[in-house]
């Protein structure tokens, strides 16, 4: 029998029914992954096959916590992982991702390998704006931001009744100066 390691699923010569397998994603695996924004993780992955025929069914269930940086300090914020994640395999002729949730692989391929697909249902759970809670963000960086955001409110001039005048005078100017195709396009608008 072959010797199979890391995330390489057998699934030729699997029989019929339900295997289970457990990973554990640590920072080793994100490095592995050359994932730039986690710096560290402890995910626990179980995962159920349910194989029928020709059709192996995968159910990943993850739960776990990783380091990303916060997007306002840089600082390291945890992210609780707590996710599923369904899918069905099968053999053909050639790879072929159908969709999301529907893979054939090449009748050639012993083995599966999931690393890709825990991975990216990790980094699925992670919001697009990731910051700490108030109060939690590194107060030496905070103040950084504070001060830049001071400075650039200071270099903003206050506006006047002189530069909404010269506003008003610009924005004929531009109207006088509008490409005539524009005017035609305005007339056909009218009429309907």
């Amino acid at each position: 029998m072959e010797k199979f390691t890391g995330f390489d699923l057998p699934l030729k010569g699997m029989p019929d029914g339900t295997q289970t397998f457990e990973y554990i994603l640590g920072t080793e695996f994100f490095r592995n992954m050359e994932s730039a924004d986690v710096s560290a993780g402890n995910v626990k992955v179980a995962l159920t096959v349910m194989h029928s025929g020709d059709i192996y069914e995968l159910s990943f269930k993850l739960k776990g916590e990783i380091n990303i940086p916060c997007d306002r300090c840089l600082d390291d914020m945890l992210h609780i992982v707590d996710t599923s994640y369904d899918m069905s395999v099968r053999y053909g002729e050639e790879y072929n991702e159908i969709d999301d949730d529907n893979i054939v692989i090449p009748e050639s391929d012993n083995v599966f390998n999931v690393a890709n697909v825990i991975y990216d249902t990790v980094m699925l759970t992670i919001p697009i704006k990731h910051v700490h809670p108030e109060g939690e963000c590194n107060e030496e960086m905070r103040e950084i931001l504070e001060s830049h955001l001071a400075h650039l409110a200071e270099d903003e001039e206050e506006p006047n009744e002189a530069s909404d005048d010269r506003l008003d005078e610009e924005d004929a100017q531009d109207e006088e100066q509008c490409d005539p195709r524009w005017e035609i396009l305005k007339k056909l608008k009218g009429n309907n």
